[in-house]
């Protein structure tokens, strides 16, 4: 796999430890990881690093991932996001709908069922750039 078709992963959580583990198992799978454990150095990594899909935490403090994740769509509003929680409540599941989201993956789901949903996401996307 050659440096310029390596996906480019942006996790943003504020648990270090799942965050530390979610990056090692993300690249020990041959992708780029960046990680950021709050939304304001997510957002300046979605313009510095350009990722192309972001794994975001939806109850963070500070700004929380759907501020986040309003502010991301300022920025870029093509990007993938998968929301990544460990308990969400359905109206806030229709608030992130709003914005676009590309899924959402359970902290206490499998890692390998997050990685087929990333890898989903990550084909649909190239295949509409092309279109």
């Amino acid at each position: 796999m050659d440096s310029d078709s390596v996906n480019k992963i942006l996790a943003v959580d504020d648990e270090k430890d799942f965050l530390f583990i979610l990056e090692y198992w993300l690249k020990s799978k041959g992708y780029k990881v960046k990680t950021a454990l709050d939304g304001f150095q997510a957002l300046e990594l979605v313009k510095t690093y350009n990722p192309d899909i972001i794994l975001l935490d939806v109850n963070m403090p500070g700004i929380d991932g759907l501020e986040t994740l309003k502010r991301i769509r300022q920025i870029n509003k093509d990007v993938p996001v998968i929301i990544i929680t460990a308990y969400i409540a359905e109206e806030r599941v229709a608030e992130t709908s709003n914005y676009n989201i590309s899924g959402l993956f359970y902290k206490d789901k499998d890692f390998e069922e997050g990685l087929k949903l990333l890898e989903s996401v990550l084909r649909t996307h190239k295949k509409l750039r092309k279109d």
